[in-house]
């Protein structure tokens, strides 16, 4: 478990708390040691009335159990006094919690004035209001978390809530804007839709409904997002008896309905209305610049009249003629590239590595007794497929290789790279697919020092404008990124990036003059020269070399990342690491700006001590679970392949002796024809299970019921919780147990 979220010396002021969600706010960050400001003006949930016993009731709850609070009786449309009764009492104010509201539903027909005006103006300018006193103080401090209040019927538009609605959508584009405004001052804006029983909810939901959506069930959120750990900014959650989601924008690909020279008319759009709604393979922007980038390719596109009427065609169309079978297969021609240690040494300076640090001495000292590459120096030697007589060189793919961007990267070592030496590098292009806005092209390079495989590459190529020539938009072969584990890092790293450092890296190779020009630079969009994705992939990856292997090059297996913000030469990056087994499950960050420049990463480690292969003998470890596993594994072994296309998952068993992990299994129903082994599954299980031995097997002889079981705390279970149905069909209806 992660170590207790403590908010010890954070001021909170709370509106609304006198009662439902805003009394389990103050109640749960007072019981963490901050100190509540707890504000009600104390009327009723049409906005009529005033009293201070709410607040001075909930007050009176936190200094009883030894915390510090006091209480303020103020309109939110006061915001300034609020703010001012945290400055006086405790001196400073870290975390605004909006949450104070009223209703006053009426049809759309029967609402007055009134009945618009005061609902935002207790919603939206009251939020706003306490928001902005409160603004300056964080800025000074470089810290602030602000929640807004929004709800489902805002998001979705509720009958009778024309005004509710309307304003409680328009606190998330606050919280929006504030995300983005405040981000450089360490000042956070997160949005909450809940659901929660409350005075606003009393009137409109069963009493049995109220009790079961408790308040203490939404305050949790509150507290992490507020947590100066909780990097999230600018997200929307909806929130509810336990259940916590995220939402986020989706558009569909949308369909251009405007020739060149040709005036637009609504007969076009109905013409195209079906693909206009069309969500599938739809696209999700999170910016506005993410928004509005496809208007600069449409533009383009119309005024060079290649547009078939259909945004997922830009340069192609599926009567182009274009056939990616023909491709699909193609190897290119052998690429040989000939170093001495001054290459795996420049590399190692272009990813960051320095004399500063002792650790890094035998990466860049070719005296060291040490001496090595860098794992990832094996992209380098592969890298040469890209360009003159490699991929550009292919007859009929008539790409635009000037929009080509790096979409994703897997690296896979069979053995430590040479120090020096003549490698070759052999290039397949494993498959293309259709993105819509552009082509994906999947290139496969095996890297060999003579006839021995040093690794193994694939470069996800998107080029922008090229799609839309009617193929498959997704492949078997794309090796796929993994999101992380839904907890804190395990681990944290950072290092600056100096403002030389694309200037450096690309003298390994990669001579785009994306990274060094600043007018090629202005073409792309880009206010200035950016960093090559492969040299933060260099900076991620020896970041784990050195935190979980004490840079030893050779547990090194492979890393997959998918490139997705650019970065800046100066900037800092900071790699976040979860441990699981051995992968290493990695997110790198742009420390100045909060924005994920790698996402869905990971970096596989071999272990320490020599684990067994899955086609290894099973060995036993004395336990009582040993048999039963080797006796599952005899028993399914005769139908693995039809179990592997019923099942589809990898299970892993984590058996546990004396509190402690004793022995590790795999039954793995999803590559090749299926089998059971002992050890952590080779690649990412479905669903991980753990008990100790003697649980798991009464669970097995039926002396305890799985359920009951996992309720009580014996069996955790980790992943997809669904699979195990499947799980009781193997074990029942093949294994017979």
């Amino acid at each position: 478990m992660s170590a207790g979220l403590s908010f010890d010396g954070r001021v909170v002021l709370v509106t609304g708390a006198g009662g439902g969600l805003g009394r389990a706010y103050a109640l749960a960050f007072a019981e963490r040691g901050a100190s509540v400001v707890v504000n009600d003006l104390g009327g009723d949930s049409k906005g009529h009335g005033k009293s201070s016993s709410a607040a001075d009731k909930v007050v009176e709850e936190i200094r009883a159990k030894g915390g510090k609070a006091v209480a303020n009786y103020d309109s939110v449309e006061a915001g300034e006094k609020l703010v001012q009764s945290a400055l006086e009492a405790f001196g400073r104010i870290d975390i605004v919690i909006n949450n104070a509201g009223i209703l006053r539903d009426r049809s759309f027909a029967r609402i007055s004035d009134e009945d618009w005006d005061i609902i935002h103006r207790v919603h939206l300018k009251g939020s706003f209001l306490v928001t902005r006193a409160a603004w300056n103080h964080m800025k000074n401090q470089k810290f602030g978390r602000i929640i807004m209040t929004s709800s489902a019927a805002g998001i979705y538009g509720n009958f009778g809530q024309a005004n509710y609605s309307a304003a409680k959508l328009g606190l998330l584009g606050l919280s929006n804007t504030l995300a983005i405004e405040g981000r450089k001052y360490n000042i956070h804006s997160n949005t909450i839709a809940p659901t929660a029983g409350s005075r606003l909810t009393q009137a409109i939901m069963p009493q049995d409904l109220v009790d079961a959506f408790k308040p203490e069930y939404v305050a949790p959120l509150v507290l992490w997002l507020c947590h100066e750990r909780c990097q999230e900014n600018g997200g929307l959650f909806e929130v509810g008896a336990g259940w916590i989601g995220k939402l986020r924008w989706e558009r569909s690909l949308g369909s251009i309905v405007r020739e060149k020279n040709h005036p637009m008319t609504p007969e076009a759009v109905q013409d195209k209305w079906e693909k206009i709604c069309d969500f599938d393979n739809a696209s999700k922007p999170r910016t506005i610049q993410e928004s509005v980038s496809i208007l600069n390719d449409v533009l383009s596109q119309i005024e060079s009249e290649e547009v078939s009427m259909n945004p997922t065609s830009y340069t192609r169309s599926a009567s182009s003629g274009f056939d990616p079978s023909k491709y699909v297969g193609q190897k290119l021609p052998t690429v040989v590239y000939n170093y001495t240690h001054l290459q795996p040494i420049l590399y190692a300076l272009g990813v960051g590595m320095t004399t500063k640090d002792p650790d890094h001495l035998k990466f860049v000292f070719e005296g060291s007794e040490a001496f090595c590459c860098l794992p990832t120096f094996g992209v380098i030697p592969a890298q040469a497929s890209l360009w003159d007589g490699g991929l550009s060189s292919v007859a009929g793919l008539n790409s635009d290789f000037t929009k080509l961007l790096h979409g994703e990267q897997y690296l896979e070592l069979y053995k430590p790279l040479p120090t020096s030496g003549l490698l070759t590098s052999e290039s397949t292009i494993a498959d293309i697919l259709d993105k819509g806005s552009g082509a994906l092209i999947l290139l496969d390079v095996h890297t060999y020092c003579g006839k021995d495989l040093l690794c193994y590459n694939q470069f996800s190529l998107f080029i922008v404008g090229a799609g839309g020539f009617g193929g498959k938009r997704t492949s078997e072969k794309a090796k796929v990124t993994v999101n992380p584990p839904n907890r804190t890092p395990d681990a944290v790293l950072s290092d600056v990036t100096t403002v030389d450092q694309a200037a450096l890296y690309r003298l390994s190779g990669d001579w785009n003059p994306l990274h060094i020009d600043p007018g090629f630079a202005a073409l792309g969009g880009f206010q200035k020269p950016i960093l090559h994705g492969l040299c933060s992939f260099g900076f991620a990856a020896r970041h784990v070399l050195k935190h979980f292997a004490n840079n030893d090059v050779t547990r090194f297996k492979a890393i997959k990342v998918r490139f997705v913000k650019p970065v800046f030469p100066g900037q800092t990056l900071q790699t976040e690491m979860w441990k699981e087994g051995n992968r290493i499950h990695i997110q790198t960050k742009v420390k100045e700006t909060g924005e994920v420049a790698i996402a869905g990463a990971y970096v596989d480690l071999t272990s320490i001590l020599d684990k067994p292969s899955a086609k290894d003998p099973i060995k036993a470890s004395g336990l009582q679970s040993d048999l039963v596993f080797e006796e599952i594994g005899r028993r399914i072994k005769e139908v693995g392949n039809q179990l592997v296309k019923k099942v589809n998952a990898i299970f892993q068993w984590d058996i546990t002796k004396g509190g402690e992990t004793a022995a590790q299994w795999t039954i793995d129903l999803k590559n090749g024809s299926g089998e059971v082994y002992q050890g952590p599954a080779q690649g990412s299980a479905d669903t991980t299970f753990t008990l100790s031995d003697q649980d798991f097997m009464e669970v097995v002889l039926g002396k305890i019921n799985p359920q009951k079981a996992f309720f009580s705390g014996k069996l955790k279970v980790k992943g997809n919780i669904m699979l195990s149905q499947k799980l009781e069909m193997i074990l029942k209806d093949y294994a017979k147990l």
